[in-house]
């Protein structure tokens, strides 16, 4: 290859640590050039963006602020649901509607048997199961619609136990949790009553010192370390991305939209509510319909950027950057290499969009 043995370095979200690292040697098979990546939170990603640190960086909020060099452009480059991992014993499914998962973040909801997670788990609930096409998402018909498959009705009971909810927060600058407390400040106003903040911190609408809090709402570092901490510790709840599940033995929690319906995280109801939103087509920040009533679409769905340098110093790293972003735009890393880690493949208008992001890019 043309560019071969460039060894990239990229710093960052740490959501998409694991779709990096699943594809990096497809990358490196395709180009001869590598890719080391420290996924060290989106706050480091921005920081090293703005100082002109490393070759390419990642951050799950687009950077839109005033430090953010003129160069430097926000490619909304891989989607992926943000899943709710628990850590109860029982091998029963978990149900939780908007209000209650704020109430839960917002340390108002503090033992697993409260009345409003009771109400969520025994009930009739609707289920709904899209048809999925060849690449994975939901199929859509010639309008456009996405075809619903059946819709599944369950009367679901679950005896919750009588024990503290011991929830772990991104402790580190996370463009995750920026998502996460938008979503909920979203679709439960009155209960996560701060906007967005990339600090958990900063965005939690009560004392993190309250006598009910302390100990029982704890901080870990980056998506790694909340899932192991939960995996570690029963009767835990926190938010990463979903393949962080199976590897720290956690459960993903099924949640509420818009339409009342409640939907687990997959490639067809993350694409159905990815496909709803809004790319801006001068800074590339995606604007999400969280109140949207496609009824099986997963809320808390979110899109990763690359930052990325359209006018670098290097002119041959520059253009390894640019096939690197091509590459984990492709079927063969997203569908393939990183079949297991929940990213989905960008299809339709999103698709369109960052490929005329990406084609910018005149190196």
């Amino acid at each position: 290859p043309a560019h071969a043995n460039i060894n990239l370095q990229g710093s960052g979200a740490s959501f998409v640590g694991n779709v990096v690292d699943a594809c990096k040697s497809g990358y490196n098979k395709k180009s001869g050039n590598s890719i080391a990546y420290n996924p060290a939170g989106s706050s480091t990603g921005v920081r090293n963006a703005d100082a002109n640190i490393g070759d390419f960086w990642f951050s799950d909020a687009a950077h839109l602020a005033s430090t953010r060099r003129s160069s430097v452009i926000n490619i909304p480059l891989v989607a992926a649901p943000i899943a709710v991992l628990h850590n109860l014993p029982a091998r029963t499914q978990l149900y939780l509607s908007p209000e209650t998962l704020a109430g839960i973040f917002a340390g108002q909801i503090t033992k697993w048997n409260d009345p409003k997670i009771v109400a969520d788990n025994n009930r009739e609930i609707t289920e709904v199961i899209y048809r999925k096409g060849k690449d994975g998402n939901v199929l859509k018909d010639k309008d456009g619609k996405n075809v619903v498959l059946r819709n599944v009705k369950k009367n679901i009971r679950y005896t919750l136990p009588n024990r503290d909810i011991k929830v772990f927060y991104r402790s580190d600058g996370s463009g995750t949790t920026n998502n996460f407390t938008r979503y909920l400040n979203a679709v439960a106003p009155s209960i996560f009553t701060k906007p967005a903040n990339n600090a958990f911190t900063t965005a939690f609408p009560g004392d993190l010192n309250a006598a009910g809090n302390r100990g029982r709402i704890v901080g870990a570092s980056q998506s790694q370390g909340v899932a192991l901490n939960a995996g570690q510790t029963k009767y835990s709840i926190t938010y990463a991305e979903v393949s962080f599940a199976a590897t720290n033995g956690l459960k993903v929690a099924a949640l509420g939209n818009a339409s009342g319906n409640f939907i687990l995280p997959t490639s067809t109801s993350t694409s159905a509510f990815i496909g709803g939103s809004r790319i801006d087509n001068a800074t590339g920040a995606v604007t999400f319909d969280y109140q949207t009533k496609e009824p099986g679409a997963y809320p808390l769905s979110i899109v990763s950027y690359m930052l990325f340098d359209t006018d670098p110093r290097d002119k041959a790293r520059g253009k390894a950057v640019k096939e690197w972003a091509q590459y984990l735009l492709t079927e063969d890393c997203v569908n393939g290499d990183a079949k297991e880690t929940g990213f989905i493949f960008l299809t339709g208008k999103v698709r369109t969009t960052v490929e005329e992001f990406i084609n910018r890019i005149k190196l």
